[in-house]
């Protein structure tokens, strides 16, 4: 049962270095607390080994790159990896520039990644090798998050998610298809942002099975959008809406995502 990852999460409180994207650290860092995690934000290349090394995991977002954050990003993998700590990766708009096109790629070279998670045309980009040249929001269609997720999943070995209308789960060969959510989260800055790490936490908390962790993860965070949207008024919007979230997060009992979460395995 996916609860059982609120569960796990919870017991082992894990400690995630995030080295995020600027614009969403805040949410991020509340995410994870609210999960029952909590993080590190450390992008220096001078400090990222040290500060990996008293963690559990590590999430990479590419948000807000420059060639010191993505030295750093390097060094916290390689590390990560020699201690056996699950990386997760965040390739923000990696279709908007060939700097962040060619660092995604020498990243996915150089570290091992447990879980990748992007929209449609973020992870399309990835596996054709060339940058599309679109918005980080944009999303190239519903038929194609399948097969562009296998094939990135194969070609990595990582859990592949693509974040939609139906968000995709997959670690090569099971896809699943994750239906909860609410289209008012597309208009949260980093709603992305904050669901890898909540996969940052979830994974670190239950390394042996990650496309469950995963899968959990994704629920979760459309569960308690569905959940956020309830609550609203008219007065309010999306500010609230952000809020709400991350509260119903810090509320959300396994037995609900159990009830709540909406899935099927294609």
């Amino acid at each position: 049962m996916l609860g059982d990852v609120i569960t796990m999460c919870r017991r082992s409180r894990p400690l995630v270095h995030c080295i995020n994207n600027y614009v969403t650290a805040n949410d991020c860092a509340n995410m994870l607390l609210a999960c029952g995690g909590s993080a590190i934000m450390a992008d220096d290349a001078d400090e990222v080994a040290e500060v990996t090394a008293m963690c559990s995991g590590l999430v990479i977002n590419m948000g807000t790159p420059n060639p010191r954050k993505l030295t750093a990003m390097r060094i916290a993998g390689e590390q990560a990896n020699a201690l056996g700590h699950p990386v997760v990766l965040d390739p923000v708009g990696v279709g908007s520039s060939k700097m962040r096109m060619d660092a995604a790629h020498d990243l996915i070279k150089n570290v091992k990644f447990a879980v990748i998670r992007g929209n449609a045309t973020e992870i399309a980009t990835l596996v054709r090798g060339t940058a599309a040249h679109r918005g980080v929001d944009a999303d190239e269609g519903a038929h194609t998050a399948p097969n562009i997720a296998k094939a990135l999943a194969k070609e990595t070995g990582a859990v592949v998610i693509v974040s939609g209308d139906t968000d995709i789960v997959t670690n090569g060969e099971t896809v699943f298809g994750v239906h909860n959510g609410h289209p008012m989260m597309r208009l949260v800055t980093g709603a992305g942002c904050q669901l890898s790490a909540l996969l940052g936490a979830y994974v670190t908390a239950c390394p042996c099975d990650v496309l469950r962790a995963s899968l959990a993860a994704v629920a979760a965070m459309g569960l308690c959008g569905e959940i956020a949207h309830g609550r609203l008024t008219e007065l309010d919007g999306n500010a609230t809406f952000r809020n709400y979230t991350i509260d119903a997060m810090m509320n959300l009992t396994p037995e609900a995502l159990d009830k709540g979460a909406r899935y099927e395995r294609f």
